[in-house]
């Protein structure tokens, strides 16, 4: 039996032009909102990081938010620790940036969400899951559909929240949905190790799509290079490319 190659987040990962010739042979299944939520009464997103609740699920935001639908954005971490060694972007000027940052993005996807920010270490969620395990228990209702990153997204923060998630679901019963987010970078098309059929696809129209990515410039610190370490973008076009498409997947 071959190993299973690691969840690598390197380079510049799989081309969206693949991802866009597979899913042309390959459309994921459909579906609607209604199919999602199943009766439940809200949408608790959960973020590692400030940017991952419009990365992941921006059109469902949106449309809950339309709908009335009440909706609570919870940010795991700050972001402080997305530039090592940068004297433009310090952890705490850049934590505060990214703060800002997600909050300019919701008021223009879903301006009456609530939003708990957890502030947990960027890049140590795994160190604190006992206590994210706790927030989120004491943030949930059994009548929730909770969203999150997917739990072998291949970023470490990512696969802790998720575990931390579904643990959350399971003890709170609450309805579990899965984000691949860096997935699409590591991962091949028809791979292996991703589970395409829990996967379902949410279509988005022309106008949701340009509002997410409206939204998705708010983060600036994201999307630029950093002069002062060299750095190219966190969030380059290569990147952002994979998560703007006409459509967002999720595992059910």
């Amino acid at each position: 039996m071959d190993a299973v190659k690691p969840r690598l987040i390197e380079g510049q990962g799989t081309p969206e032009s693949r991802w866009q010739a597979w899913f042309a042979q390959r459309q994921p299944v459909p579906l609607a909102l209604d199919e999602l939520l199943q009766g439940r009464s809200r949408i608790v997103i959960v973020a590692p990081h400030p940017d991952d609740e419009i990365l992941g699920c921006a059109s469902l935001l949106r449309r809950c938010a339309q709908q009335g639908l009440p909706c609570l954005v919870i940010s795991v971490t700050d972001g402080g620790a997305s530039h090592p060694g940068s004297t433009l972007w310090p952890p705490q000027r850049l934590a505060c940036a990214r703060v800002q940052e997600s909050n300019q993005a919701l008021a223009l996807l879903a301006p009456a969400a609530q939003v708990v920010r957890l502030g947990l270490p960027d890049g140590h969620i795994a160190d604190h899951a006992a206590q994210l395990l706790v927030q989120l228990q004491a943030l949930l209702r059994p009548s929730d559909a909770l969203l999150c990153t997917w739990r072998e997204d291949g970023h470490p923060d990512h696969e802790a929240t998720g575990q931390a998630c579904a643990t959350a679901a399971a003890r709170t019963g609450c309805r579990l949905v899965e984000l691949p987010i860096w997935a699409w970078h590591w991962a091949e098309p028809g791979d292996m190790r991703v589970p395409w059929h829990r996967a379902a696809a949410i279509a988005l129209a022309p106008q949701e799509l340009a509002l997410k990515r409206q939204a998705l410039s708010c983060f600036r610190s994201q999307l630029l290079p950093d002069p002062s370490t060299g750095r190219d973008a966190i969030l380059p076009p290569w990147a952002t490319q994979r998560l703007l498409r006409p459509f967002e997947v999720v595992f059910l």
